[in-house]
């Protein structure tokens, strides 16, 4: 959402509940057994994205059909696709490999950070979602059309950051720019939300409590839901995130340049003593 499938990596911490000397069998069997786990992980980490993959498709479709979604959010998800396709080929291609750290994340996040990402999911995703679908069962037809382009742009971005975290095909540039893009769209869409909320909506003169009390929760979620965004693309993406993208990018870069420069050294000084040695036959 705000990055995070692209931002945090997994730290792998030695076992240190094992201190005493292994023979090399055993280190073997060990190894075939950390293997396996990692599998059984790694399987139902992908497992729980597809399931989360296929509600987000739900969400998008069902977005779609309400047509509260305006005309130009729901084509920006083909255009930011589209652009960063162009930027894959032609701008920043991937190198086809990893780091020489050997992960594939761009950002290692600490626990501060992972509580970040935890508070922007509530108040970006599921409060949202919520005050949605309580829109419904309310009957405010304002609050489900102020809300629901920002959840369908979001799902989209979600998605989107889902698919491309697994491919070799798109460049750290191009993983960074996928939150950036949507989160700069997106800001501009919860702006009109909090216009809606705080200023083309009003309370009934014989309001109960319970009206007054979503009335505000309302105005509340969409002011959250800005300051966080805006936190988050001014303090976080735009210059920690995506310097760190093409700091990576251009890394590897040099790293595969400095390989082959290498193999190529290496294979001119090995050519004159054959070189000699044909001579001398001759």
């Amino acid at each position: 959402m705000s990055g995070v499938t692209l931002a945090v990596a997994q730290r792998e911490e030695p076992d240190k509940t094992t201190t005493t000397a292994t023979l090399p069998g055993q280190k073997t069997q060990q190894k075939q057994d950390q293997q396996q786990q990692n599998q059984t992980v790694v399987g139902g980490v992908m497992g729980s994205l597809r399931v989360i993959e296929l509600q987000l498709v739900a969400f998008i479709m069902v977005f779609s059909a309400s047509g509260l979604v305006p005309l130009l959010d729901l084509v920006f998800p083909a255009f930011a696709s589209a652009y960063l396709l162009i930027l894959s080929r032609l701008a920043f291609p991937s190198h086809g490999g990893v780091s020489s750290s050997g992960s594939t994340e761009i950002i290692q996040g600490s626990k501060f950070f992972r509580l970040y990402v935890v508070v922007g999911t509530t108040v970006g995703l599921f409060l949202p979602l919520a005050y949605v679908l309580g829109g419904f069962a309310r009957g405010d037809d304002n609050a489900v059309r102020s809300a629901t382009p920002h959840l369908f742009l979001l799902s989209f971005q979600i998605l989107t950051e889902n698919i491309i975290s697994g491919l070799s095909l798109f460049s750290p540039p191009v993983r960074a720019l996928v939150p950036l893009l949507y989160t700069v769209r997106r800001v501009f869409v919860i702006l009109d939300w909090v216009n809606d909320v705080w200023f083309n909506k009003t309370l009934p003169a014989n309001a109960q409590f319970k009206d007054i009390a979503w009335f505000w929760f309302g105005r509340s979620l969409a002011v959250a839901n800005l300051v966080y965004f805006s936190v988050n693309l001014f303090g976080f993406l735009i210059p920690r995130f995506l310097p760190r993208a093409f700091e990576r990018y251009f890394k590897e870069r040099d790293e595969i340049r400095g390989k082959f420069a290498e193999d190529k050294l290496s294979a001119a000084t090995s050519k004159p003593p054959q070189q000699e040695a044909d001579k001398k036959s001759d």
